[in-house]
């Protein structure tokens, strides 16, 4: 199957972005509606991706190979949206305390970011379903990251 350059850029959006739900794909893709995003998977990239046990949106290895994301020393490298960047920034460490939505909202704004509180919600469920931060049930939930800033490598997607 041959990939349009649109097609192309947006599986390298599935496969950096997974495990990954329609409306991530709905804000990076500028599109309408979770249906939109569901429609052109199902038309264009139907033989490169497939939904895990939690419905979340994943890429098959031919789409890594394809778009060029293998790593070749195995080292985990995310490739994250801005905001994603600059919660793992601001999140306690996997020995630290975690930290509730509004804890990490006043540390990135400290930071000189300016979120809304549901965009940082959004941002830890993220990272929590990519299994880089893990979430904590107390009175509220509250997060941390799963393993040492040292473990991986954070790119900022455009």
């Amino acid at each position: 199957m041959t990939l349009s350059e649109e097609a192309r850029e947006r599986l390298a959006d599935v496969v950096a972005l997974q495990p990954t739900k329609n409306a991530e794909l709905q804000d990076r893709w500028d599109l309408e509606s979770g249906s939109e995003v569901h429609q052109y998977l199902e038309d264009e990239l139907k033989e490169y991706y497939y939904r895990d046990e939690n419905s979340l949106i994943c890429a098959t290895e031919d789409a890594a190979a394809l778009v060029g994301a293998d790593d070749p020393e195995g080292e985990r490298v995310l490739r994250v949206p801005p905001l994603q960047a600059a919660v793992i920034e601001v999140l306690a460490g996997p020995e630290d305390r975690s930290q509730s939505v509004v804890s990490v909202l006043h540390a990135l704004r400290d930071a000189g970011h300016d979120p809304e509180v549901d965009d940082v919600r959004s941002a830890l469920r993220s990272l929590s379903d990519k299994g880089i931060a893990e979430r904590i049930q107390r009175t509220v939930p509250t997060f941390r990251l799963a393993m040492a800033r040292e473990e991986f490598t954070v790119e900022e997607l455009d």
